[in-house]
């Protein structure tokens, strides 16, 4: 089996027990085709394997040596103890869990280096281990331990798509993504160079737009916490530009023609004065209607008009000889 991280989680208990049950059907008829591999040269390889790890791995080794005890079952021994269980034998649950624990760690090592502690992968594992007791049927004429392979990958697989990503993607979308990204391995073993979204594209008969979409999705997530490095003590939100507020310029240029309009409208006479003020919401007044300001100060609302036409007519040119557009100035123009 490939030892790649390609989490396809269905949507709920039963359909991945279906899923699975058809699978280790097919395992079993292709294990029945080849010899069995000799026992000295599996202790060889877990040996091995052993050797591999990291020494400075206490906590591991000594759960390593906890469960070194449990003595594995026979095939008759798994068939009873599982149907105890499934009888609601919590002493036959724990027997089945307790002598497979090795099994776990064996499928944990495989996703070493994948983004979560030795540690944290066996104890999912574990969590797979446990439904897979719940699970198993032991009529159906195969090993547990090929039964519980597939939900321990399942529940470590599903760990390390969820506890990696900075953000969590539905499931549906994960299925999808990985469907891409499977296809941009395969592509990479036969093109010379890096697949682009073109060519998964093309490989799987999709719109262009939607694989560039997904693999958007793919990229990584920076934290704005992070420390940008060298000597100082910044982190990246320090740095990143703010596109919702005003620019520094921007604000001394607002800032700039709020004064020049503050001194133009005391060139006008007071009339002309409060309706400006009153419609577009200057020296303190709220903007408003025509209609409320004229019953504000007493005048009909195309006498309101009329000022207001008149008074951004004055402005208009005063703001022209300074370089400006009432454009700047206003929602209205003249």
């Amino acid at each position: 089996m490939s030892q790649d991280i390609i989490v396809e989680i269905t949507l709920d208990a039963e359909d991945i027990d279906n899923e699975i049950n058809a699978a280790v059907e097919k395992e079993i008829v292709k294990a029945s085709k080849k010899k069995a591999k000799p026992a000295s040269s599996v202790a060889k390889s877990e040996a091995i394997a052993s050797a591999e790890q990291p020494k400075s791995l206490d906590a591991t080794q000594i759960y390593l040596s906890e469960i070194g005890f449990s003595p594995l079952l026979s095939a008759e021994e798994e068939v009873f103890f599982s149907r105890k269980s499934l009888k609601g034998c919590e002493a036959s649950r724990k027997r089945m869990i307790e002598s497979n624990l090795r099994l776990v760690v064996k499928i944990a090592r495989r996703y070493n280096n994948r983004g979560l502690a030795l540690l944290d992968l066996i104890e999912e594992g574990n969590l797979g281990l446990i439904r897979a007791v719940e699970k198993f049927d032991p009529e159906r004429g195969f090993r547990f331990s090929t039964y519980a392979t597939w939900w321990i990958r399942q529940t470590i697989e599903r760990a390390i798509m969820n506890q990696t990503r900075t953000i969590r993607l539905p499931i549906h979308v994960v299925k999808e993504l990985n469907v891409y990204l499977r296809t941009a391995r395969e592509l990479a073993q036969i093109l010379d160079h890096e697949p682009t979204a073109e060519d998964i594209a093309a490989k799987l008969d999709k719109p262009v737009e939607d694989v560039s979409k997904m693999l958007r999705l793919n990229e990584k997530i920076s934290s704005v916490d992070t420390p940008i490095g060298g000597d100082s003590d910044k982190v990246l939100l320090d740095i990143i530009a703010d596109n919702v507020g005003k620019s520094p310029e921007k604000k001394i240029t607002d800032d700039d023609i709020s004064s020049n309009i503050v001194h133009w409208l005391e060139q006008l006479n007071p009339k002309q004065r409060e309706v400006l003020a009153r419609r577009f919401g200057l020296l303190g007044y709220e903007p408003s209607t025509l209609e409320n300001v004229g019953a504000e100060i007493g005048l009909t609302r195309e006498r309101v008009r009329q000022i207001q036409v008149e008074s951004l007519r004055r402005l208009k040119d005063m703001a022209t000889q300074e370089g400006l557009s009432m454009a700047s100035l206003f929602a209205v123009e003249a």
